[in-house]
């Protein structure tokens, strides 16, 4: 599925966290997306860029279907990342074998910054989401989105859950 100018997708794991990042298909390389997305048993595909193919065609697949797009090179918004948060906790309590793509236009921007804020919230330190992401996947990141995930505070969201046989004001993991 990668193309000249596009890295192969790119699995990221962390915890009980499965990703994988790509570029985005367009219409007449669809079949060998979805084909690529069953292998890695992705079960939802997160679309951050502009359409360039019909969702409808993904989701005739089984694999369910999100449209967050936001721009090219920038940050995401506050409630894009509100909706991806809270996407990502459900997912992964609800499906932790499952494995979540998320795809910009070429998969080194958009779509990594997402997947950096899911594993900042999940305990990682940015140095490290970073680390992990460019190793696996060149070319990630501007210095507009370096930045944001640097100022980025995580809310421990992924991680945060009463216990009622622990201390009310203790965590624990999930």
């Amino acid at each position: 599925m990668a193309g000249r100018n596009h890295p192969a997708p790119t699995e990221v794991t962390y915890k009980n966290m499965r990703f994988l990042i790509t570029h985005s298909p367009t219409s007449a390389t669809l079949n060998a997306f979805t084909k690529e997305l069953k292998k890695y048993g992705v079960t939802t595909v997160v679309r951050v860029c502009e359409a360039t193919y019909d969702a409808a065609l993904v989701a005739k697949e089984g694999i369910r279907f999100l449209d967050w797009p936001f721009d090219d090179g920038a940050a995401p918004p506050p409630q894009i990342v509100d909706d991806w948060l809270s996407f990502v906790k459900i997912q992964f309590r609800e499906e932790p074998a499952g494995c979540v793509a998320v795809h910009c236009a070429a998969g080194l921007g958009r779509a990594p910054v997402l997947v950096a804020l899911a594993l900042m919230e999940g305990g990682m330190k940015y140095e490290d989401a970073v680390q992990l992401i460019r190793q696996k996947r060149r070319g990630a990141f501007n210095s507009k989105q370096l930045l944001y995930l640097e100022k980025y505070r995580p809310k421990m969201r992924l991680l945060r859950v009463k216990c009622p046989r622990i201390h009310k004001d203790s965590c624990c993991l999930q």
